[in-house]
């Protein structure tokens, strides 16, 4: 495994900022790590990359102990932190050649990360020239300097225009064939975008573990159909495998079934046979959004 956590807990003075926490990363993984401001996100990446210290628990890197091996967990890993630290009187090459020499890297590798990441065009300039997008590519490019097995990133496209999104989660993807990465975010579609799998944290507790495949194929589907007139909800709850059902204003409901068959011709046959016009159908599958809210609300 890359990484591997057991049982880590972490308080700050009386606030509980990790409870309990355990979660395996195999290589080649990209996963999305999501939950509320201050569920104990930042401070889970913290642990991983020996800023802090858990009280209890276990956390490897690599098969480094965190706590007992800093310095070997430090040399596997890159890490990119939310507030990208630049210094931004510095060149491009310059600021690489810099960490190059702190992980005393080949000069070679430097080149080979610019053309990673994308820096070809602006490697001449600045860093303070540079724009959001490409400030997040010479942080990447700094955290990949040494060639680490995991890739910790926190944050990396905040503030990015649409563009710019696209190209660095193009950029995440390639890198994640070949590497780990644990990705920190607030965006579902980031997750949904670029990861294999997601950690829901909330509150300091872990509390989902799925991948994205399986959440696309989960065995629960919401119709939402749209009637001529109002009826009562407990009259849609004769229809087969129904768990749920809401009015969502109108003559609108949302019918929630649990099977994975599409339900859609049911519910037509349905109202045909009970004298209903259907003036809207459609299926919506459980996203990664309303799993979100469900386990964090």
């Amino acid at each position: 495994m890359s990484i591997t956590v057991k049982n880590i807990s972490k308080t700050f003075g009386k606030q509980k900022a990790l409870n309990n926490v355990s979660f395996q990363l195999e290589k080649g993984e990209i996963v999305g790590f999501l939950g509320p401001n201050g569920a104990g996100k930042s401070t889970m990446m913290k642990v991983l990359t020996t800023y802090h210290k858990a009280d209890e628990g276990e956390a490897l890197v690599n098969s480094y102990d965190v706590n007992s091996q800093p310095k070997d967990v430090q040399k596997s890993i890159g890490y990119l932190p939310e507030h990208n630290p630049l210094y931004l009187e510095m060149y491009v090459k310059e600021y690489l050649s810099f960490n190059a020499d702190v992980y005393k890297c080949a000069k070679g590798r430097i080149e080979e990360v610019i053309i990673k990441t994308g820096l070809s065009p602006e490697a001449h300039k600045k860093i303070g020239q540079l724009s959001k997008g490409y400030r997040q590519r010479v942080g990447l490019a700094a955290a990949l300097l040494h060639d680490p097995e995991v890739l910790i990133l926190d944050e990396p496209t905040t503030g990015l225009d649409p563009n710019q999104l696209v190209e660095i989660r193009k950029l995440i993807r390639e890198i994640g064939k070949e590497k780990t990465i644990l990705l920190s975010t607030h965006i579902m579609k980031e997750v949904e975008a670029v990861c294999d799998r997601v950690l829901i944290i909330n509150k300091g507790q872990l509390v989902a573990d799925k991948k994205l495949s399986e959440l696309r194929e989960a065995e629960e589907q919401i119709i939402e159909v749209e009637f001529d007139y109002r009826v009562e909800e407990a009259f849609l709850q004769a229809l087969p495998n129904v768990s749920k059902v809401k009015n969502t204003g109108g003559f609108v409901y949302e019918i929630t079934f649990t099977t994975s068959k599409d339900m859609r011709p049911a519910v037509f046959d349905f109202a045909h046979d009970n004298q209903l016009k259907t003036l809207q159908l459609s299926r919506k599958n459980k996203n990664l959004e309303s799993l979100f809210t469900e386990l964090t609300s």
